[in-house]
């Protein structure tokens, strides 16, 4: 086994990371829990060396999709210390590429420095593309670009400038869903060339982490309608239950306490008439320069 694998998973560590991962239990109740560990371990003999990539389909010979879902996957990434984040982000840090060529950032209204894209057209830059995204800078700097988890804001954004032929061309990132680290480089990569950043999510657990992932890579990006007055406005009854922690909303520390009171999600299409006048207009509502330090009423 290479020297840089043997050091995530030497013998002195493996039953102690597979014990307090809670995989001991997981492998003895697998059908076979020894061909199980040892195919785990085979892949982890192929990964890559530092400076090196591969392409994850190619770690299981014979069978490129070994990789994709499963206990196997889940097992590899706890032996080598890489679970506990999005499978994505655990298979980056080892080295290894997963497809490179589905998913990404949606975006309208911003391209890549040399990139030809029709006026007011939609389009998907994959993850290939974004480990070295080099961006247009904005004609006036300091213009905002809106980052936001659903496609339906960006949807809406689009129509919405096509109807009324409007004269402030949208300038909308989609994440759909959760952003990987790529995703969130490449919009801190923003920040870098000028643009301001202004980033929402879903009221809901994973909305907020997205939100701390985003603020977390682009220190000089605003929360946008993400506050305690944001969530009011728009909550419904509901009787869901929110598992939140104090530290989930960093930039509005009232905002988790008025989540668990009515305990109950509120998602961005609940807000999209007001989402659609910042986009409209260029503008989030009360940007704020301190990121997320801030807090609010």
């Amino acid at each position: 086994m290479p020297s840089h694998v043997r050091d995530l998973i030497g013998p002195e560590t493996l039953f102690t990371r597979l014990r307090a991962l809670g995989w001991i239990t997981r492998l003895l109740n697998a059908p076979d829990p020894a061909g199980l560990l040892g195919q785990a371990l085979q892949v982890a003999a192929r990964l890559p060396g530092p400076g090196q990539r591969v392409d994850r389909r190619l770690l299981v010979a014979g069978n490129p999709h070994a990789l994709d879902t499963g206990a196997l996957p889940a097992l590899v990434l706890a032996l080598t210390g890489s679970s506990g984040t999005p499978a994505r982000s655990g298979w980056a840090r080892l080295g290894v590429d997963c497809d490179d060529l589905l998913g990404g950032l949606i975006i309208t209204g911003i391209t890549p420095r040399g990139w030809r894209i029709p006026p007011g057209a939609t389009f998907t830059l994959p993850p290939r593309e974004l480990t070295h995204i080099d961006w247009e800078p904005p004609q006036t700097t300091g213009t905002w670009v809106f980052v936001t988890e659903n496609p339906s804001v960006l949807a809406a954004a689009s129509s919405q400038a096509v109807v009324q032929d409007s004269l402030v061309t949208p300038r909308v990132i989609c994440t759909a869903g959760t952003p990987s680290q790529w995703e969130c480089e490449a919009i801190a990569a923003l920040s870098d060339t000028g643009w301001n950043i202004a980033v929402r999510a879903d009221f809901d657990q994973a909305g907020l982490a997205h939100v701390r992932a985003l603020l977390n890579a682009a220190p000089s990006a605003v929360p946008w309608r993400m506050g305690t007055t944001d969530y009011l406005s728009a909550t419904p009854e509901g009787t869901d239950t929110l598992q939140l922690q104090d530290s989930d909303a960093p930039w509005d520390h009232h905002l988790v306490h008025a989540m668990r009171k009515h305990s109950v999600p509120v998602y961005e299409e609940d807000l999209l008439p007001a989402l659609l006048i910042d986009i409209t207009t260029g503008t989030p509502d009360s940007p704020s320069p301190q990121g997320p330090g801030r807090t609010s009423d």
